[in-house]
């Protein structure tokens, strides 16, 4: 299931009595956490997942850690297509200075490179621009500043956070990957 914005890979068990001895616990997180390295979508790692192990088998001559592990590579094939993943994509939190005359052409920008304004605040000097915006679009960002400033202005930008990309970049992503991997 998702996990929590932030939370990383999640393991836990319900399971009660002795149809997975605990001892295999272990083996059956890292059948999940190994296979969530490459994703479904594009190959790239899963975050935020919690697994639960409900239930299973065991037996006493067949059952070792290895057979867990498998097992839960298995689960996670079958069950992880089923979830709907969505591919994300870095959000950079963006910090634009700017003289006041370029204020509209700078928002214009950031708007047309799928930027989301957060705020400006005006100072001696010109007009801070605070945004977050999708890193694919920043490059480039600064040559096309200095156009729009004439030279003037100045960016500085840092991760923020992970969000899912609109289905039309996704498919791009997913379609350039595959034909990355067929070219080898």
């Amino acid at each position: 299931e998702p996990g929590e914005p932030n939370s990383g890979f999640q393991f836990e068990s319900t399971v009660t009595g002795g149809n997975v001895p605990r001892e295999f616990w272990p083996a059956v997180e890292k059948g999940f956490a190994v296979s969530m390295e490459e994703g479904p979508l594009a190959g790239f790692p899963l975050l935020d997942v919690k697994v639960t192990l409900v239930d299973g088998g065991f037996h006493p001559v067949d059952s070792s850690a290895i057979a867990y592990e498998i097992a839960a590579k298995g689960a996670y094939r079958q069950s992880v297509p089923k979830a709907g993943p969505q591919l994300l994509e870095p959000i950079m939190k963006v910090d634009v200075f700017t003289p006041e005359d370029n204020v509209g052409d700078v928002i214009g920008d950031l708007n047309r490179r799928r930027g989301m304004i957060q705020g400006q605040e005006s100072g001696p000097t010109g007009v801070r621009v605070k945004a977050e915006a999708p890193l694919a679009e920043m490059f480039g960002y600064i040559g096309d500043l200095r156009t729009m400033t004439s030279g003037r202005g100045q960016f500085s930008m840092e991760f923020s956070h992970y969000a899912p990309c609109p289905a039309n970049v996704a498919e791009e992503v997913i379609k350039e990957t595959k034909a990355r991997k067929e070219a080898g």
